[in-house]
C-alpha cells in the first residue's frame, strides 16, 4: 500500500471480500474478515479492526436466545458429507467446543464451534447456501 501509495484496497473474488485501510498512522487495518484454515489461531491472521470481531455467542435480542454467527464468508454445510449426519438438530445440547457445522471458503473446509453451551432451538440456514460474515446460523437456548 505504501509502495504505490495507496489509502484502500478491495478485492471480491468468488463470494470473499477484502478490504484494506490505511489507519490513523498510514497502518493498514483489515476491515473485512478472511477465510481461516482450521488449526490456525485467529492471533495468527492479520490484525483485524473491532468490527471483525467474531462474536460467535452474541445475545439475540430479548428472546433470551443466542446466536452462533459465521466467522467467515462461504458455503454452509451441516454434515462432514452429504452422506453423514448432521453436526446437530433442534434439540441437540452443544458446548463451547462442540462442531455444529462447516464452512467452505476457497476450497478449505473450516469446523465451526458453538463457542456457547446450550441446546440448538433453531437452525437459520439452508444446507448448501452461502453465508456472509457475522451471519447468525443457529440460535441456542
Amino acid at each position: 500500500m505504501k509502495k504505490n501509495d495507496l489509502s484502500v484496497f478491495e478485492l471480491e473474488k468468488d463470494g470473499f471480500k477484502l478490504k484494506l485501510q490505511k489507519g490513523p498512522q498510514g497502518q493498514p487495518i483489515l476491515t473485512t474478515p478472511i477465510a481461516i484454515a482450521p488449526g490456525i489461531a485467529p492471533a495468527a491472521a492479520a490484525p483485524a479492526s473491532a468490527e471483525s470481531n467474531a462474536g460467535a455467542a452474541e445475545p439475540a435480542g430479548s428472546t433470551g436466545l443466542k446466536d452462533i454467527t459465521s466467522p467467515m464468508v462461504g458455503t454452509f454445510y451441516r454434515s462432514p458429507s452429504p452422506e453423514s449426519q448432521s453436526f446437530v438438530e433442534v434439540g441437540s445440547t452443544v458446548n463451547e467446543d462442540s462442531v455444529v457445522c462447516i464452512i467452505e471458503a476457497m476450497k478449505v473446509m473450516n469446523e465451526i464451534k458453538a463457542e456457547t453451551s446450550g441446546v440448538i432451538a433453531e437452525i437459520l440456514v439452508e444446507n448448501g447456501k452461502p453465508v456472509q460474515f457475522g451471519q447468525a446460523l443457529f440460535k441456542v437456548r
